[in-house]
C-alpha cells in the first residue's frame, strides 16, 4: 500500500487488497439487484458511456430536467442503504463522524470515459469526496478549480482509493478511457467507481 499526493488528490494505491476487492464487488452486485444500473442523457440530450446507480439516502441522476440528486430511483424506488463495508472505507481514510449519504456507482464499459467536471451538486463543500476503484484500470485526470488549467493524470487500478479533500474538493478530475480487459476482477471486464460524498 502506498500514498500518492498528485494534483492535491490523496491516492492510496492498492488500498484494498483482493480478497476485500472481491467482497466488495459481491457488496456491489446486491446494491444493483435493487438498484439497476441505468444509462442517463445529460440536459443537453447526450447519453452518458458510464451506466450509474446509487445507494444511500440519494442518487445523483441526470435529464433535460438538470443535473441533482434525488431519493428515489427514477423507477420510483427508494435507493438501498449504504452497506457498512462501503461506508468503513470512508470512516478509516475521512476520519470524519459525518458519514455519507449518497455512494453514487459507475459502471465503465468498454470504451466509456468520463469528462472532466467538479462535484458540486451537494450543499457543502467542506466534506471530501471519496472514490473507490474495482476492476479494469482507469487513466484518471486531475485538474485544478479554474477550467482549462494544467492537469496531471495517473492510472488507477483496482483497489485503489482517492480522496478528493480541501483544495482539490472542487477541482476538475475526470477518466479519459479504461484498460479494458486489464483486470480479472469483473469476468467479462469493465472498471466499477464507487464514489462517497455527502449531499444535504
Amino acid at each position: 500500500m502506498a500514498h500518492l499526493r498528485v494534483a492535491g488528490f490523496d491516492v492510496h494505491k492498492s488500498y484494498l487488497d483482493l480478497a476485500a476487492q472481491k467482497s466488495l464487488l459481491d457488496v456491489v452486485r446486491g446494491l444493483v439487484t435493487k438498484a439497476p444500473l441505468m444509462a442517463l442523457t445529460t440536459p443537453g440530450g447526450k447519453k452518458m458511456s458510464v451506466r450509474m446507480t446509487a445507494a444511500g439516502r440519494y442518487g445523483w441522476i441526470t435529464d433535460q430536467q438538470g443535473y441533482r440528486y434525488d431519493p428515489m430511483h427514477p423507477n420510483g424506488t427508494p435507493w438501498p442503504e449504504i452497506p457498512e463495508d462501503i461506508l468503513r472505507i470512508w470512516n478509516e481514510l475521512t476520519g470524519y463522524d459525518r458519514e455519507p449519504d449518497c455512494c453514487l456507482i459507475n459502471f465503465y464499459g468498454e470504451g466509456a470515459r468520463m469528462g472532466l467536471h467538479q462535484d458540486k451538486d451537494e450543499k457543502s463543500f467542506d466534506w471530501p469526496v471519496v472514490s473507490v476503484s474495482l476492476g479494469d484500470e482507469g487513466l484518471f485526470r486531475m485538474g485544478g478549480v479554474a477550467r482549462g488549467g494544467k492537469t496531471q493524470s495517473i492510472w488507477v487500478q483496482s483497489g485503489d482509493v482517492v480522496v478528493m479533500d480541501g483544495a482539490a474538493r472542487l477541482a476538475h478530475h475526470g477518466v479519459d478511457r479504461i484498460r479494458f480487459g486489464s483486470s480479472t476482477l469483473l469476468p467479462k471486464g469493465g472498471r466499477i467507481n464507487l464514489t462517497l460524498r455527502v449531499v444535504s
